[in-house]
This record gives C-alpha cells, sequence and structure tokens, in this order.
C-alpha cells in the first residue's frame, strides 16, 4: 500500500447524503466516507479506503496466527458437490451454501474449508510425525443470508479469515484451541475491542459447543448471558433452564466478532478417510478444528461502536492513515508550506491523506475528515503561520506545534 495520497487524487471522495435503503451506521458512515460501495444486498466492494482498513486488521490477524505456529496458504472457492456429500453438509448446509449446476455437474460456492482441508490431511498426512498441522487463508466466503440488512455486519459475500488445525490427540488439540482463544483475545485488544467468550451452539458445523468472541453493543443480534461463578458468558441459544436461575445473572446485547469450534474425530476426520499411523502404528483419525474471524464483519463492528454524529472514530492501529493533513488558503504561500508538511511527514515515514483540493471550502474539507475518522487532523491555513494546527478526532481541543513536536507525538 502507498503510504500517502493527495485527496485529490482518491477514488472515490465522500457522499453528501447517507443511502436511503441503509438503516446500519456502519453501512452509512463507510458508505458516505467513501469506504465502502454497495453491489447489492448483503455484497459490498471495498473501496482503497476500506482496504487500507481491513489490510490493517488482517496484519494483525496474520501476526497473530503465525505466532501460534500456524501457516498461511489459499485454498480453492468453487467446490464440486461430492467433497460436501462426503460428511452430508451438501443437504445439511444446502439453505446457507449457494448450489448450481454447470455442464451437468454440480458446484458450491465456499461458505467454509473444513472440507477442503480435510482433503488436503489426508493427501498429505500418513504419520504422528506429521502432526500437528495449522493453516489458514484469507478468503471470500458466500453464504445465502437471508437478513442482509446489517451493512457488512451480515453480509452474503464477505471475507473471512478460516484457520484449520489437525492433532494426533485429544489433549493436544485442546491445548492448540485454548491457544488460538487467546490469540483471538490479543487481536480484539489490539483493535481496541473487549472481546467476551461465550459458549454457543455449532450450527451447520457440528453438534457440540462451540466459542464465540462476542463484544458489547445494542445495535447486536445476538443475546448473551454473564452470571456469577462462570467462566464464560453463554449464548441464549445454549441456555437451559436451569442456567437461567443462575445467581447474578446478566443480560448483553452484543456483536459475535469471532468463533472457534471443536470438531474432535467423527464429523469429519472419520467420514473422510482423515487417518494416520501413531508411534505404535496404530490406524486413527486426526482431531480437529476450526477458528474464524471475518476481517470485513470486524471493520463493521469498529464503525459501530466508535462514532459520533459527524462520523468515523478509527483506533490508531486499523486507520486508513495516521494523518488527515488539510489546507485552507488560495495563496501560493500557504498551499507550499503544506506541500512541505506533507514532504515532510512522508519522509518520516508518516501515513497521511492531503487534503489539497483547491474547489471545496474550509467547512466540507473539516466535514470530510471528521467523517472519515483519521486519528489526528492537521491543518495548515494562513491564520497557522509557521506552525501547524493539531486535533484529535476524538477530542475538540486544537494546538499549535511546529514539525518536530508533531513528529514525536506521532511518535
Amino acid at each position: 500500500m502507498t503510504r500517502n495520497m493527495r485527496y485529490s487524487r482518491l477514488f472515490p471522495k465522500t457522499l453528501k447524503e447517507t443511502p436511503h435503503d441503509e438503516v446500519s451506521v456502519n453501512a452509512k458512515y463507510l458508505m458516505r466516507g467513501g469506504f465502502i460501495d454497495k453491489l447489492m444486498a448483503g455484497s459490498y466492494t471495498l473501496l482503497p479506503l476500506g482496504y487500507r482498513v481491513v489490510s490493517k486488521i488482517n496484519d494483525i490477524i496474520r501476526e497473530e496466527m503465525n505466532a501460534t505456529g500456524a501457516q498461511e496458504l489459499l485454498m480453492p472457492l468453487l467446490h464440486p458437490k461430492e467433497i460436501w456429500n462426503e460428511t452430508g453438509r451438501w443437504d445439511e448446509a444446502k439453505e446457507v451454501m449457494y448450489q448450481f449446476e454447470k455442464n451437468d455437474k454440480d458446484f458450491a460456492l465456499s461458505f467454509t474449508h473444513e472440507e477442503i482441508v480435510m482433503d488436503l490431511i489426508r493427501k498429505h498426512v500418513t504419520s504422528y510425525k506429521d502432526l500437528p498441522v495449522a493453516i489458514y487463508h484469507f478468503s471470500t466466503k458466500f453464504r445465502n443470508e437471508l437478513r442482509a440488512k446489517s451493512g457488512i455486519l451480515r453480509g452474503r459475500e464477505f471475507m473471512m479469515k478460516d484457520l484449520y488445525s489437525a492433532h494426533a490427540t485429544e489433549e493436544d488439540l485442546m491445548k492448540y484451541y485454548w491457544g488460538v482463544a487467546d490469540a483471538y483475545l490479543r487481536i480484539f485488544k489490539r483493535v481496541e475491542l473487549d472481546a467476551i467468550i461465550t459458549e454457543a451452539s455449532g450450527g451447520v458445523f457440528t453438534k457440540e459447543h462451540t466459542h464465540e468472541f462476542q463484544v458489547a453493543s445494542e445495535v447486536g443480534e445476538d443475546t448473551i448471558y454473564i452470571a456469577d461463578g462462570w467462566k464464560h458468558a453463554k449464548n441464549d441459544e445454549v441456555m437451559s433452564d436451569e442456567d437461567r436461575k443462575a445467581p447474578g445473572l446478566k443480560a448483553i446485547k452484543s456483536i459475535e466478532v469471532g468463533n472457534i469450534f471443536p470438531f474432535g474425530t467423527a464429523k469429519y476426520a472419520e467420514r473422510m478417510g482423515g487417518y494416520f499411523t501413531d508411534k505404535d502404528g496404530q490406524r486413527k483419525p486426526v482431531w480437529f478444528a476450526s477458528y474464524g474471524i471475518g476481517p470485513t464483519r470486524l471493520m463493521g463492528t469498529l464503525v459501530e461502536l466508535f462514532h459520533d454524529d459527524r462520523g468515523i472514530i478509527w483506533p490508531k492501529s486499523v486507520a486508513p492513515y495516521s494523518v488527515h493533513l488539510i489546507v485552507i488558503s488560495d495563496k501560493q504561500e500557504v498551499k507550499s508550506r503544506a506541500d512541505k508538511v506533507y514532504e515532510m511527514l512522508a519522509a518520516e515515514s508518516v501515513e497521511v491523506l492531503y487534503d489539497d483540493r483547491d474547489d471545496v471550502g474550509p467547512g466540507q474539507k473539516f466535514a470530510d475528515a471528521d467523517l472519515i475518522g483519521i486519528p489526528v487532523r492537521l491543518v495548515v491555513s494562513q491564520k497557522t503561520g509557521e506552525q501547524v494546527e493539531w486535533k484529535r478526532r476524538n477530542e475538540e481541543k486544537t494546538e499549535l506545534l511546529n514539525v518536530d513536536k508533531i513528529l514525536n507525538q506521532l511518535r
């Protein structure tokens, strides 16, 4: 990604009007700010600003996944019916899958990749010496979502980081499983989210209980419960009558930002022939699990949680740029001074979005800066003289600083 951009060259610009068919905050601000564009319900283009945010989210996820020992690859999105038939999910997941026939053959678009990974395992793992295996990718998922009305929180086509691990023993699986859970908590903390580990059902993935990572939000579609003495929260869908009598029970509206699934051996390995030979020469099925985070969904969650009535307030770690530089003047000397500030920041590897437009007034530039939500706004004008006006997006106060002081504060 380029470190710096002149706003006069950025595609596209902000929109003045809120999209009439969008009700969610994330869709309104992301579309108006020029981060995403809607092709149809549940399907969005990541525009350059949005792609920068998601790329930074992906970099954080990638660092934490690599730290667990996982390796990155990329798997196909077009799958033959036969591989889904091996686990019975061609029929079980029919409602959520996009299935179609072409040239007298049946295919599906990926809504997940357990079957594809198990196919890799059975081809390439023969001995306990080949285990454990942990592989992940960032790719598009397709799901026949009936309620595609929450912006990029609930799409029919969306980006997913999915990790899969295979192990020789249940003990090794669960050790890695909870290690990934810790990695997920670190990821969410790095984007300034306080995630709650929550027991949940396995849906079309498994009959066993799984674990979600939920973030408290009044706009969330989930309800989770916390009670005195519980190690983890519980999703409403797994609450028993006894659970509802627990002391100190508290209900919380929330948004799911990640999930992890311990499958064991039965559903995937045993049905698809994912076997290995242990150190005693015995043939055994691998222990299997998967782990998912939706980077685009995470971007939407951040907007839902971090905004005001003027626009987005990005966490520093994933903001599209570190600094939004604005020049306000029709005098060449002021423009030249702003250009010099831009060049000095760029020379110090500061990511800068520079609003250098001549045909837009100060009010529009300030409104666009608030809408786009970059953490620091810098203004060069006749009034600032040889200094630069500094303002944080989440504060009202401004101050005049020289460039050296600005660089120190940015560091």
